[in-house]
């Protein structure tokens, strides 16, 4: 029997990584009675059969260990961190949509790292005027681990590749953003299709259609399509506030310990704000958040 994960399904049969290599796997016939469900990213243990070559060998999967977590959305389980990339421009980057994936990973208990792509370019455009870093400090202060990279130049390349080894990692992030550039610049060899930006809409088109966990760097990334970006995970009103880590130090300094942040008087939240200490688009976005929670609490 030898351990290992489960990297994707395609016509009946199943793709695992073991022992350093991929192995073609049939289902034993108790799977297929019960009708088990895999996904990429489950710990299988499998039987091997005669090898076919030195690059792919066949073997049968004969139990499914349990999942630590699991996404629907894409559907992928047992997922250690999600790589949120976001170029810095072209197209800028959107931060509602950020602070969104933000709150579903760390709904899901899965480490969000946030990699911010195309700095090179950043740096040519002559509008950029700023310092390098100050949105991305912004989220760096707040406590996320934050990266600027470039997969043109390499570089912040090889601080990202040490974060991946022996763990399963989801790229995820608007398209056009860099992802599959970002997947070759950390894996050379292997190429994932890159996607142009429009110069219309100034978005990206999307290039990855279906889930599947690839080697990368020492461990096993997934390019995910599909990473909602509509909902928000099903929650109290009073819950959101611990999505938000700036505002969770904070709790037990509002004058009403049922306090929203919103039009309460005496808040703390809104004493930082305006003393600068909150970034105002994190704020807005609390508030917009707060909104569909509140609306989604009276559907149910």
């Amino acid at each position: 029997m030898i351990d290992g994960v489960l990297l994707k399904g395609y016509g009946g049969f199943y793709y695992v990584y073991a022992e350093g290599r991929v192995w073609e796997c049939s289902l034993r016939g108790r799977f297929r009675v019960k009708d088990q469900e895999f996904l990429p990213g489950d710990q299988v243990s499998i039987l091997s059969e005669e090898a076919e070559g030195p690059h792919l060998a066949k073997a049968t999967i004969e139990s499914v260990g349990s999942r630590r977590n699991a996404l629907t959305r894409p559907a992928i389980a047992n997922v250690d961190q999600a790589i949120l990339v976001f170029a810095m421009t072209s197209p800028r980057p959107d931060l509602n949509l950020l602070d969104r994936l933000l709150i579903q990973v760390i709904e899901a208990d899965i480490e969000p790292i946030l990699v911010f792509t195309k700095l090179d370019k950043y740096r040519a455009d002559p509008l950029n005027d700023g310092p390098d870093h100050a949105l991305t400090d912004v989220y760096r202060n707040i406590g996320y681990k934050v990266f600027e990279v470039s997969s043109e130049t390499g570089q912040g390349i090889e601080e990202i590749r040490a974060h991946l080894a022996n763990k399963i990692s989801v790229l995820a992030g608007p398209s056009g953003a860099g992802k599959s550039s970002l997947f070759n610049a950390l894996s050379p060899g292997k190429k994932l299709k890159t996607g142009r930006i429009s110069h219309k809409s100034k978005r990206g088109r999307h290039t990855t259609r279906h889930v599947e966990l690839m080697v990368c760097a020492g461990g096993l990334v997934a390019d995910t399509p599909g990473f909602s970006s509509l909902y928000l995970p099903e929650m109290k009103r009073a819950e959101l506030t611990d999505f938000f880590p700036e505002f969770a130090q904070r709790r037990g300094l509002c004058r009403f310990n049922s306090c929203l942040h919103d039009k309460e008087p005496n808040c703390a939240i809104k004493a930082a704000l305006e003393n600068g200490e909150i970034y105002p688009e994190r704020y807005e976005h609390y508030l917009i958040f707060l909104k569909e929670v509140i609306e989604a609490e009276r559907k149910y």
